[in-house]
């Protein structure tokens, strides 16, 4: 017994404090928050500007505690190691994931979302199904670290897959015929499908292949700053302003 009571002591002597967000945001003024940016409409690096969906939110948020925004520029294979050593927050069109949430909390979500593929507008009636894509004459192509490429390589291991280094040009190897679907999210979908109008089209972004939802990262064990996030997404929902934003960014 005296054994045991030992190693529990040394234990809980080791065991590091539970973070404190709002207190430390509260005191430096400043939220850090970490974005590969890579992502309209949520997160978009826009020449060292970023802009989007949660760009306009977490700014919000951070003036509800008299903070300013500091952006740390992520990417997504290393989104989760640079928001648990350098950022309060992470955010940027992040899916939620069993995985992911085996590392951090996230908050609730405020935007739902789907696998949905991307193809050239001439294409749109081959490639309506999982079944029609996972076949090994269709090119797909995916940018690693995210959810895409969990989808690529877990929905659709009959097709030939790419992996192209980054999300921000991968929508022209479609233009260029050199791949032939890239599955990607619903939002992400229909603001391609916009800007390559007539060229890239999004397949039934109403109805996804897999369902999913957005929200942001939160540090582990930091129950106080998610109650405090998930409360502000919740007002913004209730005053519309949600909604107003994700409108303003979304294309119809």
């Amino acid at each position: 017994m005296a054994a045991s009571l030992m190693v529990l002591a040394v234990a809980q002597a080791y065991a590091a404090p539970a973070p404190d967000t709002l207190a430390k945001v509260l005191a430096s003024k400043e939220l850090r928050v970490c974005s590969p940016g890579d992502y309209k409409p949520f997160s978009f690096d826009n020449q060292g500007r970023f802009e989007g969906i949660d760009n306009d939110l977490v700014t919000r948020l951070a003036k509800s505690m008299d903070a300013k925004v500091v952006i740390v520029k992520s990417s997504w294979p290393t989104l989760i190691a640079d928001f648990k050593s350098k950022c309060d927050l992470g955010v940027g069109g992040i899916s939620i994931t069993l995985p992911r949430q085996q590392q951090a909390l996230m908050s609730e979500p405020y935007f739902t979302n789907g696998k949905t593929p991307l193809v050239r507008c001439e294409d749109v009636s081959k490639y309506q199904t999982v079944e029609q894509i996972n076949r090994p004459d269709v090119r797909i192509i995916a940018n690693p670290g995210g959810s895409n490429e969990n989808f690529a390589r877990t929905a659709l291991l009959k097709a030939k897959l790419t992996m192209h280094p980054e999300n921000i040009t991968i929508f022209d190897e479609l233009v260029a015929k050199r791949a032939d679907v890239f599955v990607t999210e619903a939002a992400e979908a229909m603001v391609k499908t916009h800007e390559y109008k007539g060229v890239l089209c999004g397949v039934n972004p109403d109805k996804p292949l897999r369902p999913s939802q957005n929200a942001w990262l939160i540090k582990d064990n930091d129950f106080r700053f998610k109650a405090y996030v998930d409360q502000f997404l919740r007002l913004e929902k209730l005053s519309g302003r949600l909604e107003e934003t994700i409108r303003r960014w979304l294309p119809n």
